[in-house]
């Protein structure tokens, strides 16, 4: 079960910055999002409301339980996988943000209390800790708002949001551990988006010409797109998704390589050993007994 708002249109400015909501998610996962960061200016808000699993981000594990709140920033490396009998459900939120000039007519000066909730923010590309039900019943008040866009919805969630970056502050603080505005995205942040779902939710079939007609462009544009945006060929995408995947699908005791072999879309074990020892330079066996955490 999956429900996207992308392309909403819904920018707010704090002070002398401009945030723009790229898109909101709310998922139950039944498979693993596979290793993916994003670029400067870009956070996900990730919000497990119900339900259990395991992130690895940057390289380090974190149980996911009922109520885990996180947040990556930018070029945070994250990953996440659900527990198989009792998968997690997840409100996501993607959001830009970017710099105001002094010229530009939303700029407002910032006031020490407004000053804090941005440095905070700003400053804190990695947090994981604990949510509340206050949090919940916000994120479900976001969502409705999303889905039934009554009038005034963009108001009443520029209101939200504000509400949400409060909180996320708080929570940081509290558990240290131009002229005009458009009201879209930017083609390039759009494409980014499109591009950035489909590595992560299509790694078993992943194709440039599919990759390219979802994106409205020829595969040559496709190929030079992917390397402005990330510096890297389809190809190089196409491996790092699948064996992102591979390596936390390795993590759980109960999978067998056969059967993660079939989920990643390869036609035998063999194959995906061998492209497995190519990337990571062992085999999918010895990764599991030198890699895999402890349980």
């Amino acid at each position: 079960m999956r429900t996207i708002f992308s392309d909403s249109g819904i920018l707010f400015t704090i002070g002398n910055t401009r945030f723009q909501v790229l898109n909101a998610i709310y998922e139950k996962f039944y498979r693993t999002i596979p290793s993916h960061s994003h670029g400067s200016g870009s956070y996900e808000i990730h919000y497990i409301s119900e339900g259990y699993g395991r992130a690895r981000i940057d390289g380090s594990f974190y149980d996911i339980v009922p109520q885990t709140l996180y947040v990556t920033g930018p070029h945070v490396e994250h990953a996440q996988t659900p527990r198989t009998e009792n998968p997690m459900c997840e409100y996501c939120i993607y959001l830009k943000i970017e710099k105001l000039p002094r010229s530009h007519a939303a700029y407002t000066a910032l006031s020490a209390d407004t000053g804090q909730v941005l440095s905070l923010f700003e400053n804190t590309p990695f947090w994981f800790g604990k949510g509340n039900d206050k949090l919940r019943l916000l994120m479900e008040t976001l969502f409705e708002e999303f889905s039934l866009r009554r009038t005034g919805y963009q108001l009443q969630i520029q209101a939200l949001m504000h509400q949400l970056l409060v909180l996320l502050a708080r929570n940081y603080e509290n558990q240290e551990s131009k002229a005009s505005t458009p009201s879209r995205q930017s083609p390039e942040n759009k494409a980014a988006v499109i591009i950035e779902d489909y590595f992560l939710y299509e790694y078993n079939h992943l194709s440039l010409e599919e990759l390219a007609d979802k994106l409205g462009l020829g595969t040559r544009q496709t190929e030079r797109l992917l390397q402005k945006l990330y510096g890297k060929t389809f190809l190089q995408k196409k491996a790092e998704a699948r064996m992102s995947a591979a390596a936390l699908l390795l993590a759980l005791p109960a999978r067998n390589i056969t059967s993660i072999a079939e989920e990643l879309g390869y036609s035998s074990v063999e194959h995906f050993s061998t492209a497995f020892r190519n990337y990571y330079h062992m085999s999918p066996r010895e990764y599991r007994k030198k890699e895999a955490p402890a349980h």
